[in-house]
């Protein structure tokens, strides 16, 4: 592991004597992207862009921050997220705030925002729901792109909507509300344009095959319904015609796999007929949009 430069070895570590370094050891852990890794470790501990790492590749690191570094090292390798590490993840080319409570964006969730804002471009001043906002970065980022709409984001956890909260003051957004509210249990009395959600959808089988970044990490209560990984498609599909306006749309993730075609057939046997698929960067089909 790295040793400061007053350590025994007394050696002065170079940006670019770690990142080979750090390539190597977190490919002989068996990440994925190793030199990846210790990229965005030096980023964040530089604030820099990654240019500006090559650019200066000849700077030695002080102490104090190799000391820093090495303790991320640490806990990445106990494979503790990244995004944990660094406090933040990106997405729709924005910065949020993730911790233990919330689960992490993901990038294919961003298929979402591009067919919600298509979706609803000939609304004026669209009111829309985002039911489980964990991070807010659903409805926050629709907040932001669709500048008079009206955002209500509700979640069952109150330290979700701690850090939800916290990323709507980052972006000093005055048309987003943050309710508490059990979804499964409690009435929702709001007519809306759009209803979306990225609700748990991993059925309880099959969480303990995940990897060990997320089940050990991101809360369970975001992943799993502890089910079949249907509950809150089922809950939807009873209440969507008395929240969602006519001509409305409701705008949901589905998991890989053939998940979607389980919850098609869920919201068909409701009477829902104009349901259309969409698939995410990797071509997997992991939306639905269901028209109302």
């Amino acid at each position: 592991m790295l040793k400061p430069q007053n350590s025994k070895t007394n050696k002065n570590w170079r940006i670019i004597d770690i990142i080979n370094w750090a390539d190597k050891y977190f490919k002989d852990k068996s990440f994925e992207n190793p030199r990846s890794e210790i990229e965005i470790l030096l980023l964040h501990l530089f604030d820099c862009k990654k240019i500006d790492l090559y650019l200066d590749f000849e700077k030695v690191i002080n102490p104090k921050d190799l000391a820093t570094l090495r303790r991320w090292i640490k806990r990445r390798i106990y494979r503790e997220p990244i995004q944990h590490i660094i406090g933040n993840s990106e997405f729709y080319g924005r910065k949020f705030i993730v911790n233990q409570h919330v689960l992490i964006p993901r990038p294919e969730t961003e298929t979402i925002i591009d067919i919600s804002i298509d979706a609803l471009s000939k609304i004026n001043n669209p009111v829309i729901i985002d039911i489980g906002t964990g991070s807010g970065c659903i409805g926050i980022t629709l907040a932001l792109e669709i500048p008079g709409s009206n955002v209500l984001a509700i979640d069952i956890s109150e330290a979700a909507l701690s850090v939800a909260k916290k990323n709507a003051e980052l972006y000093k957004l005055n048309n987003i509300d943050f309710i508490k509210m059990d979804f499964l249990s409690q009435d929702i009395n709001h007519n809306v344009d759009l209803l979306v959600s990225n609700p748990p959808y991993i059925p309880k089988k099959e969480f303990s095959g995940l990897m060990k970044d997320v089940k050990e990490y991101e809360p369970t209560i975001a992943l799993t319904d502890n089910s079949d990984g249907l509950v809150f498609y089922k809950k939807l599909s009873k209440i969507i015609s008395d929240i969602v306006k006519k001509n409305g749309v409701t705008i949901l993730e589905v998991g890989r796999g053939n998940h979607y075609s389980k919850v098609k057939e869920i919201f068909y046997k409701e009477g829902y007929k104009g349901i259309k698929t969409f698939r995410d960067l990797n071509k997997d089909i992991r939306v639905l949009m269901i028209n109302n």
